[in-house]
């Protein structure tokens, strides 16, 4: 089965049981967008501000102890999301938050709201990862449930470059939930 980065972001997120994602739409993550629509299981939630977004992933993580949800864009709209993460982090929360980011071919050029994702998070978090290959998200978004709600909860950080979205790959099984 062929599916795109977007497209597998989407079939994880329903095979763990998720049933809404809070963000503010941006465009380093229309990929993922476009397979939310063709995913009524999943409800995205439009925030104003991505601060607000990651207090309710926070909220729903807290209410469900399933990892709460949060789609961001890269740079300014992670950073908005920070203190989110950071209130995750200090109450054992399990959240996770998924970053688009710049194309992998402009990393390293300055482009535009590029920022070093684990530098920024790595302490304020269980894991912080860049899925760079899209053949492997479904290993780590489900990875990334797994430290989120192991031991003591916490949040989780994935950046997600935005070109790797639209690749597309052979898929034959995703890992068990």
């Amino acid at each position: 089965m062929q599916r795109t980065g977007g497209q597998l972001i989407t079939d994880v997120l329903i095979q763990q049981g998720a049933d809404q994602i809070f963000g503010v739409p941006g465009e380093s993550f229309l990929a993922v967008l476009d397979a939310l629509v063709d995913a009524p299981q999943i409800e995205f939630i439009a925030a104003k501000h991505e601060g607000s977004a990651a207090f309710m992933a926070d909220a729903d993580g807290k209410l469900t102890g399933r990892p709460g949800l949060v789609l961001v864009t890269r740079g300014p709209g992670a950073s908005n999301a920070y203190s989110g993460i950071h209130v995750a982090y200090q109450d054992s929360t399990p959240l996770i938050m998924l970053v688009g980011l710049i194309g992998r071919d402009d990393t390293e050029r300055e482009a535009f709201q590029e920022f070093d994702l684990k530098a920024i998070f790595g302490t304020q978090t269980k894991w912080t990862a860049v899925i760079d290959d899209a053949a492997r998200i479904p290993e780590l978004l489900t990875r990334a449930f797994q430290v989120a709600t192991s031991g003591r909860p916490g949040p989780v950080v994935l950046g997600l470059p935005e070109d790797m979205l639209r690749d597309v790959v052979d898929v034959k099984k995703l890992p068990p939930a």
